[in-house]
């Protein structure tokens, strides 16, 4: 199998899915000739034509617009939005339109259309580049919401997302697009969507993240396996509907919850995923739910590396669960 990056294995996803299927369609700022600000899309125009690979202007409203309509035509529009932090100006189509078209009419008609763009920290972009807003997206019923951790699994979902019959939004972490590397299925390949997996299997304690924060949490696995402690590690993958039944398994296998996200903590899929086992598995618990997030402020351009949650942080909120702080 090749190895390959997270932005590697999108464009080639992309890729499959543009020669698979004439309905797909690939556009946004910058995505055709250049390539996109982070290069995931270059080579696609010159081997798709501008028809089916192309440019926009710099209007997220107009870009999300055209992709509804050319959704309901039956079309498969792949918009790109170059950063998250510029989608709302288009963000009443996604609630008006795209999240409600399937409701409004009855189940006449779809909106068949993928959202993709880069969303997170760790490049040093401030608080108009770095926005975690998954939660906003997940309160719009109607809408699913699928963040990839891993090369394989952004090949995977991607694809499994452009082929489903539902609006979606596909969160691509930034910092690691060609920080990480693996082997990835050659030709066709999907994840299917809604199913998390268990990346390491423990019996001490349920860790919950996604993400780029999947990969700050593995680190902290290290340092505590060190330690003598096993926690399991489960990449949600979808976060929207996302995998209840597997959080629950854990955690009645485990006793004890940690949720680590760099979105700020209030209203979060943290909150989300604690209110959850308080709920179904109140019985099992013998430690806190332990959250461990951003803060509840804009994202700080100084202050990156004190905002997002890392190794430490995360070591700290793994011992506080098993009270061993």
């Amino acid at each position: 199998m090749p190895v390959m990056t997270i932005g590697e294995a999108i464009r080639d996803a992309l890729r499959g899915e543009l020669a698979r299927d004439d309905r797909v369609l690939v556009f946004g700022e910058d995505v055709g000739k250049r390539g996109g600000v982070f290069n995931i899309t270059q080579g696609l125009q010159e081997e798709f034509g501008e028809e089916r690979v192309f440019d926009t202007p710099l209007d997220e409203n107009g870009i999300l617009g055209m992709a509804t309509g050319l959704a309901l035509m039956g079309l498969r529009p792949v918009a790109e939005i170059q950063f998250i932090d510029f989608i709302w100006p288009g963000f009443d189509v996604i609630a008006s339109d795209i999240a409600k078209y399937r409701f409004r009419s009855g189940g006449q008609y779809g909106v068949p259309l993928v959202i993709r763009s880069p969303y997170g920290g760790g490049v040093k972009g401030g608080l108009y580049h770095s926005q975690s807003p998954e939660a906003i997206f997940g309160h719009l019923s109607g809408l699913k919401v699928v963040i990839p951790s891993t090369p394989s699994d952004a090949k995977g979902l991607l694809t499994s997302v452009i082929r489903d019959d539902d609006p979606v939004i596909f969160l691509e972490p930034k910092k690691i697009y060609f920080a990480v590397k693996e082997e990835v299925p050659a030709g066709e390949h999907t994840v299917p969507l809604s199913k998390a997996r268990i990346a390491r299997s423990g019996k001490d304690v349920t860790v919950v993240t996604y993400g780029y924060m999947f990969h700050e949490t593995m680190k902290a696995v290290e340092a505590l396996v060190q330690e003598g402690i096993d926690p399991e590690v489960i990449d949600l993958r979808t976060i929207v509907p996302y995998d209840a039944e597997t959080i629950l398994e854990s955690v009645g296998k485990t006793g004890k919850l940690v949720i680590v996200i760099e979105a700020p903590k209030i209203l979060s899929v943290a909150s989300e995923i604690s209110a959850l086992v308080a709920e179904k598995a109140i019985d099992v618990l013998d430690g806190p739910i332990v959250r461990v997030t951003g803060w509840d402020t804009p994202f700080p351009y100084a202050l990156e590396s004190y905002y997002m949650p890392n190794r430490t942080r995360i070591i700290r909120g793994v011992k506080k669960a098993l009270s061993l702080i």
